[in-house]
């Protein structure tokens, strides 16, 4: 795979995720998996070195606190716009 391939799939990836990022925090309070994927499941992690968390990407490619997601996915114009910026393939990334 070249790096032109490696960037489109990239890009790819980044878009099909914030999407459906907004699909569910756009469910309602309760939805097993807005829960899981806010990580407000009872329970903990075992020791050791901390997983990279889905939500880790979300806040890295957005640059944006939880708070500000959310109020983002409300609009639905605003978050096309964040997800083009976030998933445009940029030259750190190659």
């Amino acid at each position: 795979m070249g790096a032109e391939q490696g960037r489109q799939l990239l890009e790819s990836i980044r878009k099909r995720k914030l999407t459906y990022f907004r699909h569910m925090m756009r469910k309602k309070e309760g939805s097993l998996e807005k829960e899981i994927i806010q990580r407000n499941m009872p329970g903990g992690r075992a020791r050791g070195r901390l997983k990279m968390r889905w939500m880790d990407n979300i806040r890295t490619w957005t640059g944006l606190a939880m708070k500000e997601l959310l109020r983002l996915v409300e609009n639905r114009q605003e978050w096309r716009n964040g997800v083009q910026n976030a998933s445009n393939p940029r030259i750190e990334d190659g």
